[in-house]
């Protein structure tokens, strides 16, 4: 994938998450793209250790969402996000 279309998909994933955590008036495009591609990568990371593969276009997109939440989690404990 192109660096563009990264930063394009990260972005996306990054908003629904701050969507999804209720954060998303506290994010700006930067820290959704940010959140979304580490997000992402994060979400794949967990969901290898667990023994689950995503398969398909939708499975792909629930794990990348899904880790980026979970980043918001833990950045919403470290204080960064009220």
């Amino acid at each position: 994938m192109s660096w563009i279309g990264t930063l394009v998909v990260g972005g996306v994933v990054g908003w629904l998450a701050s969507l999804l955590m209720k954060t998303n008036k506290q994010m700006g495009i930067v820290a959704n793209v940010l959140v979304g591609i580490i997000g992402s990568s994060l979400g794949f990371w967990v969901a290898g250790l667990l023994g689950l593969a995503a398969y398909g276009a939708i499975a792909r997109w629930v794990v990348s969402v899904a880790g980026a939440a979970l980043l918001i989690y833990i950045l919403k404990a470290l204080g960064l996000f009220k």
